[in-house]
């Protein structure tokens, strides 16, 4: 059997291969994992504490 590319190949394999490729997470959610905007304003992060004499 020879190799085909996948962009020569039907959209439906194209498709079957790219899911295949897709399902490795290991049950991590990746919507879950958004960086919060640094610019934003937190009231609930903690102030850096200061070294006082």
């Amino acid at each position: 059997m020879k190799y085909v590319p996948i962009n020569k190949r039907s959209k439906k394999e194209q498709r079957k291969y790219y899911s295949s490729q897709r399902s490795g997470w290991n049950g991590i959610d990746p919507v879950t994992r958004v960086v919060k905007s640094k610019k934003l304003y937190d009231r609930k992060k903690p102030l850096p504490e200061y070294d006082t004499w």
